[in-house]
């Protein structure tokens, strides 16, 4: 993973949780899922741009705190209105005890 960034380490997020991740300008989440694998997408709803950090997991969903749309955290596929633009998502990997994430 050539462009991978240490983001934090694992036991920084519980399970079916997130962690806001701000780096060169940018702000990204990244959730521990119930499978126990990590994912990473841009961190602010594609609605409002309101921080997604502050919503609601729920198993693979997220919620964003203000309208309660609802995005996937593997695929960032829009679930529920009145998000309708995907967000943005990015490869992770765990090495030791530290997520990395493949940012552009």
């Amino acid at each position: 993973m050539p462009n991978g960034i240490g983001a934090c380490a694992t036991d920084d997020i519980n399970p079916e949780d997130l962690i806001r991740f701000d780096h060169a300008g940018a702000t990204d989440a990244i959730y521990h899922a119930p499978d126990g694998r990590f994912y990473a997408t841009a961190g602010l709803c594609t609605h409002e741009n309101v921080h997604l950090c502050d919503g609601l997991v729920m198993g693979h969903l997220v919620e964003c705190p203000k309208h309660n749309g609802q995005f996937d955290d593997r695929t960032g596929a829009a679930k529920r209105a009145p998000v309708c633009l995907n967000l943005k998502t990015f490869a992770t990997r765990i090495q030791g005890d530290a997520v990395f994430i493949e940012l552009p």
